[in-house]
């Protein structure tokens, strides 16, 4: 794999992760088309989603480092025992909310680990996969009116958006979309949603890189420039399309995202058919 390969598929990465169409499903349908394209298990696409994190870090920071000062013991804004509706929407409410949905995702994720690496060598599963991803943003994106916001996050909101983030194991339905796909048919608003979504693939993709760090030993010296070299590229653009999809999330909808998954899963079902 050459340099410019690992730079073009960290691109794709950062764009596709949150843009709703599916990092995952596109790096399968790329990597498809390049004949020298090999990795141990899936660790690079593992780096690729690690840049992704990076850029969640930095673009979220005010509201992770909100979260992190709310575990301070009196940190204002935490609710005294027994103020249970104070306590709702406080800091260390969304970080249980978070822990709920990354539980749920990790079970989901350990449990089928095998069966899902298999589907990433699956073209026509991907396709399909992109067919569904584009029918949730359609049904989604009917939805209307200001939606409820992080203060009125439930424990339900928590565990219905961690099955969701565990069906998006699946290459091509897109993480970001199935999330905030599910988050809005829960009434919250888009930017609620979105945002809670984004928070919660922290620890998800913490988590698949942990795991797939045990290929780190078959990685040829020579490769790990392209590694990374692709982590950087996914970390600048995962930036740049997090600026882009809060500011056209409201303006925009999520129509446009719909047609595209469409466009793509048929184009790659066709082109396997042959």
């Amino acid at each position: 794999m050459s340099l410019w390969v690992g730079i073009l598929l960290g691109v794709v990465q950062g764009l596709t992760e949150f843009f709703p169409v599916s990092s995952s499903g596109h790096l399968v349908l790329i990597q498809v088309l390049i004949p020298s394209f090999e990795q141990p298990g899936v660790l690079f696409d593992a780096v690729l989603h690690l840049g992704t994190v990076f850029s969640v870090l930095y673009f979220l920071r005010r509201e992770i480092a909100a979260l992190l000062r709310s575990l301070l013991p009196d940190s204002p804004g935490n609710a005294a025992a027994g103020e249970t509706d104070a306590f709702q929407g406080s800091g260390r409410w969304i970080i249980l909310l978070l822990l709920i949905g990354t539980v749920i995702t990790a079970a989901v994720g350990l449990t089928f680990k095998d069966r899902i690496h298999g589907l990433f060598l699956s073209p026509e599963t991907t396709a399909a996969a992109l067919l569904v991803t584009g029918t949730l943003l359609l049904l989604a994106d009917r939805i209307k009116g200001p939606g409820r916001t992080e203060r009125d996050l439930s424990l339900a909101d928590a565990a219905i958006i961690g099955i969701a983030q565990a069906l998006a194991l699946v290459p091509g339905i897109s993480r970001s979309g199935s999330t905030i796909a599910f988050g809005i048919f829960r009434k919250l608003s888009r930017e609620t949603a979105a945002r809670f979504s984004f928070l919660l693939s922290v620890p998800a993709v913490l988590g698949a890189v942990i795991l797939e760090a045990r290929y780190a030993a078959a990685v040829p010296a020579a490769d790990w420039p392209v590694y990374i070299a692709g982590f950087l590229a996914a970390a600048v653009a995962g930036f740049a399309a997090l600026k882009v999809l809060f500011s056209v999330l409201n303006r925009r909808g999520l129509s446009f995202f719909a047609c595209y998954c469409w466009a793509v899963g048929a184009l790659a079902l066709l082109l396997s058919s042959f």
